[in-house]
């Protein structure tokens, strides 16, 4: 991964994370979503939400009016 992202969110589904993702780049943030999930034992790991270091601001603003 590029070295100008930041984690802007953390969640424990796909959907939540794709949703993020998708309000995101409604407002024109680029954004990629990280699986972290283990790929053995479903119920471990988490997605991570990433947008560059200069959106980080307006994403956080966005996240937290999501209501995810």
């Amino acid at each position: 991964m590029e070295k100008d992202w930041k984690l802007v969110y953390t969640v424990n589904q796909a959907y939540q994370a794709e949703l993020l993702k998708q309000a995101l780049e409604d407002q024109g943030i680029t954004a990629v979503v990280l699986n972290k999930r283990d790929s053995t034992y479903m119920t471990f790991g988490r997605f991570e939400i990433y947008c560059s270091e200069k959106d980080a601001g307006a994403a956080a603003e966005i996240v937290k009016n999501a209501g995810i």
